[in-house]
């Protein structure tokens, strides 16, 4: 079932934290930018505008970077996109391997803005991606054959041995609207499954960035990292923006944030707290997680992955009803 969204009404601060982000990461011709990654845009940080455009009535913005998207990132011979462009490669080659979670936040996007928008004729993109998402980027979980597992790119190796897992890029929300949307109904077993997988990990322990699928449970997947990084920060995010708030995983990154002026961003396998971090995008984050007020966001320049985040978490609060806050 697709949902409905934007049940809030954007305030002139939600207005204003856009404009600020436009103007630090979007470029006129629609590219979003990384600056701490070399000036490079990735298939994330365009999924991620075009997700953000439209959860804040921005057309223009919106149609500018699907266009550059289209331009420079559609190089393969599927729907997918290729997962970075860097300015400084010869040509702006950019790297034709995928990212799913790129992928599937610009398939929701596109039909989000057909769907709740009304911006007619980017329905047919969606379905092409999201078919595209379920024949190249689902591997079936060693342990039962039969479950689908949402892979981190299409070129990820697997087998019936073992499946490399991201869980941070499982979006129950976004995959389940998307199965509704297309009829893709794996893309819906896929979100059942990988809250599944959320829950047994977080039963271990702190969720981790990367981890291995194996006939014989989990392990750590060298040399990825196994800690609770960064990406895995967005585990708690899409739980909550897909009403999961009762979630173990949510429970779990919940219990290692405080009220403190900083927040943890690296958790160790044992639980034991590495990095902590000050942007007002990680706090706005741990606040929501915890189903807590907002805190009033401190004026801070911001690099474009917290920004982001805070801005993500801020459309997650006005479309679900997870806290009435």
């Amino acid at each position: 079932m697709i949902g409905s969204t934007l049940a809030k009404p954007l305030s002139a601060g939600d207005r204003d934290g856009w404009a600020t982000w436009k103007a630090r990461f979007l470029t006129d011709d629609g590219r979003v930018v990384d600056h701490l990654q070399d000036q490079a845009s990735h298939s994330e940080g365009q999924g991620y505008g075009l997700l953000l455009a439209q959860a804040y009535g921005d057309r223009a913005a919106f149609e500018a970077i699907e266009d550059w998207t289209q331009r420079h990132l559609l190089i393969r011979d599927d729907p997918l996109m290729a997962w970075r462009w860097r300015p400084d490669v010869p040509d702006r080659g950019a790297d034709w391997h995928t990212a799913t979670d790129g992928d599937l936040f610009r398939a929701w996007a596109l039909m989000r803005a057909e769907v709740f928008s009304g911006w007619a004729g980017t329905g047919a993109a969606a379905g092409a991606i999201a078919a595209s998402i379920k024949t190249l980027c689902l591997a079936r979980d060693p342990r039962t054959q039969g479950e689908p597992v949402l892979m981190p790119s299409a070129e990820t190796p697997r087998s019936e041995a073992e499946v490399l897992f991201n869980p941070s890029y499982v979006m129950p929300r976004a995959l389940r609207e998307l199965g509704a949307f297309t009829g893709e109904t794996d893309l819906a077993r896929a979100a059942d499954h990988g809250e599944t997988l959320l829950a047994e990990l977080a039963g271990a322990g702190p969720v981790p960035v990367w981890v291995l699928i194996t006939k014989g449970g989990y392990s750590p997947a060298p040399p990825y990292s196994d800690a609770q990084g960064y990406d895995a920060l967005r585990v708690g995010l899409y739980l909550m923006w897909s009403d999961r708030p009762h979630h173990p995983a949510v429970a779990r990154q919940a219990g290692y944030y405080d009220d403190g002026a900083s927040a943890p961003v690296v958790v160790s396998p044992g639980g034991e707290v590495r990095t902590r971090s000050t942007y007002p995008g990680y706090l706005a984050l741990a606040d929501l997680v915890r189903c807590r007020p907002a805190r009033p966001a401190a004026s801070q320049d911001e690099p474009y992955y917290p920004a982001t985040l805070g801005l993500l978490t801020a459309v997650a609060r006005r479309e679900g009803a997870t806290c009435s806050i």
